[in-house]
């Protein structure tokens, strides 16, 4: 029986979100702001919070915390949730990755450093240590680090250890080993401008064994594999109060199916279930979708 049930590499951050009473407002403009919070954020802590809300063992690696994140994360996911982030290395000469998030409605804005950070010549990111993904029974893996990234996905590959990913490129190392890549239109429109959705599904198919997954908000998720035919799903429809999450709960459902052996359509749907509970609800750290609350989703379409 392995140590934890998921391991995650990735980013996991301290979110500033104010969600606003109306609309976003025009520049130049004033608008009044409903609940604010410091709470969990980065797609990987995102995830941790929605795997342990499931009953999953969560062990969690990737950035350094800093002195204005280490607390928030240590409060929320190790304290409340049961995270394990005994490998995070806190320094003590950083503050920590933070962004700021302003919600209206259907939309958020994000304000972060995130440029800063990554181009900054010290790298403030852990090493992967493989005995933790030898110790994890599946593993969700974000692409920002690099090298270390990839270090992931040769240990998963090595090891006999599927995975789940985000927006990787066709011919990366990540896309091609992954047992799932997540492909977000955010993603597809910013490096693949007005190519033909069509063919850009089969190029990422034609280039891995695994599940194939483009979201595009409230539009139809496309999903497949090499060597058969493109399906369909369309997504669950609730009352939004916050889009914030959705995507990196997406991701949570997909781990999550992956770790429960579920068919393609069975994971997407459940994937899909997860992101839209989010939706219905803030902040996602407060108020995590259960198992019971996402099966009842599905079991409403």
């Amino acid at each position: 029986m392995s140590s934890f049930d998921i391991y995650l590499y990735g980013m996991t951050l301290a979110s500033t979100m104010h969600l606003l009473a109306e609309e976003f407002p025009q520049a130049d403009s004033y608008s009044e702001i409903k609940e604010s919070y410091v709470l969990p954020g980065g797609e990987t802590g995102s995830c941790a919070v929605v795997l342990s809300s499931l009953g999953c063992r969560v062990k969690l690696d990737g950035n350094y915390q800093g002195r204005r994140t280490a607390g928030v994360l240590k409060n929320y996911l190790v304290d409340k949730y049961g995270v394990d982030m005994s490998g995070v290395f806190e320094d003590p000469d950083f503050d920590g990755v933070q962004d700021m998030v302003l919600i209206a409605g259907n939309t958020r804005n994000c304000f972060g450093t995130f440029g800063a950070y990554f181009d900054s010549k010290v790298k403030r990111w852990n090493t992967p240590v493989k005995e933790d993904i030898m110790n994890a029974e599946t593993v969700g893996l974000d692409p920002f680090f690099g090298e270390q990234s990839e270090m992931v996905a040769q240990y998963c590959r090595e090891l006999g250890k599927k995975y789940v990913t985000i927006d990787c490129k066709p011919d990366s190392v990540l896309h091609r080993f992954s047992e799932v890549n997540v492909v977000s239109n955010e993603f597809i429109q910013n490096n693949f401008p007005g190519t033909d959705i069509e063919e850009l599904f089969r190029k990422y198919a034609d280039n891995t064994d695994g599940l194939v997954i483009f979201t595009f908000g409230a539009r139809e998720i496309m999903f497949g594999r090499r060597n058969q035919p493109v399906e369909s799903f369309k997504p669950y429809k609730v009352k939004v109060q916050s889009t914030l999450g959705a995507g990196d709960c997406f991701k949570a459902g997909a781990i999550y199916g992956v770790f429960k052996k579920m068919p393609d359509r069975e994971l997407v749907s459940f994937a899909a279930a997860t992101a839209a509970t989010v939706c219905s609800r803030f902040p996602l750290a407060l108020n995590p979708p259960g198992l019971d609350m996402i099966n009842e989703l599905i079991n409403k379409k």
